[in-house]
């Protein structure tokens, strides 16, 4: 019994080192994963306003504008200005793109409405970006509350605010997540036109891991979800449900997007459109062809008509 023991003790002590450094290794590797991916590629803008004002007087009178996030940090975005006292509506893009991937929109909607428009890069986006890495849609939510800041700050040649009380957002996966909690934190939005929606800011973690290491993608998605209590070890990374920030949106205009072109985000689309209370009004459309995920590889058909029921919904909800 007691050689037994003894055999025991010295192969725990022999195994230890082993599982130290492999539990280490798998640490290190998950942490690697999250730097890695909130670190997007960036693939230069589609189209600029320079060259977009060529096709479109409204897309010529577009700036190219700087303010500050909540946490000190800088951002960026072009603006395209509307009539003094209307609605404003912030479009936010999804992972990975950046401003051009929502620049056509936010023109056509401008046209169409009067709207000022803000289309901000996302952290970690665009062409040289001001900070460079990303959260996932969990510290961009502040952002896009220093958006609305910035948006209730401009004024007119006559010193007057530009925007008027209304404000909505448009987003895209991590744009629409960051779109969805910003809304909770601020009764003045009224409408949100939300497109392939994550149910957590780990659904985003996990898309992003899955396209850039396909290989094995179900162990890498795990591993780098993990990595994330390590990565973001302060407070700033909440990891909040969709559907619970969902559940606190009153009275609020809501039109819910997803297609077949982003699968991931397609049931948790529709799930989250049956988390709303009574009191806000639902519109879902999940079954797109292709949705807005997809907008770089779509035909200008396609484009139109995605777009104009974009306009619609914002027309109507905010003109109200």
């Amino acid at each position: 019994m007691a050689k037994t023991k003894r055999l025991f003790k010295s192969f725990s002590r022999l195994l230890l080192p082993v599982v130290v450094l492999a539990v280490a290794a798998i640490l290190s590797a998950s942490v690697w994963l999250v730097y890695t991916v909130s670190r997007p590629a960036s693939a230069g803008y589609l189209v600029t306003p320079e060259k977009y004002g060529l096709l479109s007087a409204r897309g010529a009178t577009i700036t190219d504008e700087n303010w500050a996030n909540r946490d000190g940090t800088s951002a960026r975005g072009w603006l395209l200005r509307g009539t003094e006292n209307a609605p404003a509506v912030i479009l936010l893009h999804r992972y990975g793109a950046d401003r051009s991937h929502v620049l056509d929109l936010g023109v056509k909607l401008n046209e169409a409405t009067n709207f000022t428009i803000l289309m901000p890069d996302q952290r970690g986006h665009g062409a040289n970006p001001k900070v460079n890495y990303t959260a996932f849609g969990e510290t961009e939510t502040e952002d896009a509350l220093a958006a609305i800041e910035f948006l209730r700050g401009l004024k007119t040649e006559a010193q007057t605010p530009l925007v008027g009380q209304h404000v909505g957002f448009y987003g895209i996966e991590m744009g629409a997540f960051a779109a969805l909690s910003a809304t909770a934190k601020d009764e003045k939005v009224k409408a949100i036109a939300l497109d392939s929606v994550p149910d957590s800011s780990g659904s985003v973690v996990s898309s992003a891991v899955d396209s850039r290491f396909a290989f094995a993608s179900f162990i890498t998605s795990k591993m780098a979800n993990a990595g994330t209590y390590l990565y973001f070890f302060d407070s700033s990374y909440k990891r909040n449900s969709s559907c619970d920030t969902a559940k606190s949106l009153e009275n609020r205009q809501v039109l819910m997007l997803a297609g077949a072109d982003a699968p991931q985000f397609q049931g948790s689309t529709a799930a989250i459109a049956k988390c709303f209370p009574a009191t806000s009004k639902i519109e879902a459309k999940t079954d797109l062809n292709p949705s807005g995920f997809s907008v770089a590889n779509i035909t200008v058909e396609q484009s139109e008509n995605y777009d104009r029921r974009i306009i619609e919904f914002f027309k109507t909800s905010l003109n109200n």
